[in-house]
């Protein structure tokens, strides 16, 4: 059985999420994610985007890249990021996305499973400054849904363009795994 069919089985039969949309159809772009509230995002985010025919990276704290989840990470299409360093971050995802054909990376706004106020806008600087467009993503544990929507409209007002972002979710009426830890107001 091939590895689409093995995650859409996964994903569907055995965990009961429904999946939502197509691989997004162009060689590169960002996926935003949200809410992200439980590290299970991750697991059901592979399970999705593998399940409908996608490949995509997505970025998880260096502090998961030991033995024994490194070979795992990295084989599901982990990239190691060092949260302290941002800018170095950015500079480092803009060469790696240059270097590939094909390069869908999976991003979670909030920056972190916690609540917070403060969305990141790594992802907006990465769309801006590699010319590729955003889409979003979405899993919703009250559904047990996720998918990918529409492309994301960025424009150079950032804080703007936040705000919109904030109230598609918010109009989405996505539920986190953690609800409480989603807070896009």
């Amino acid at each position: 059985m091939s590895k689409q069919k093995v995650c859409a089985f996964i994903a569907t039969r055995i965990m009961g999420w429904k999946l939502v949309g197509k691989p997004i159809p162009v060689p590169k772009c960002i996926i935003l994610g949200a809410p992200h509230t439980s590290i299970w995002d991750f697991v059901i985010s592979f399970l999705f985007y593998n399940g409908i025919g996608g490949h995509a990276k997505v970025i998880v704290k260096q502090d998961f890249f030991k033995w024994p989840l490194k070979k795992l990470l990295l084989w599901a299409g982990a990239v190691p990021v060092d949260r302290g360093k941002g800018a170095s971050f950015v500079k480092h995802m803009i060469d790696a996305v240059k270097k590939e054909d094909h390069f869908h990376l999976a991003i979670a706004p909030e920056g972190t499973r916690k609540a917070t106020k403060k969305w990141k806008a790594g992802f907006h600087t990465l769309s801006t400054a590699l010319d590729i467009p955003v889409y979003y993503g979405y899993f919703d544990w009250g559904r047990k849904e996720i998918g990918v929507a529409e492309q994301v409209l960025i424009t150079d007002d950032v804080e703007a363009d936040m705000k919109r972002i904030k109230q598609w979710y918010i109009d989405k009426g996505v539920t986190g795994k953690h609800p409480e830890r989603f807070d896009p107001y």
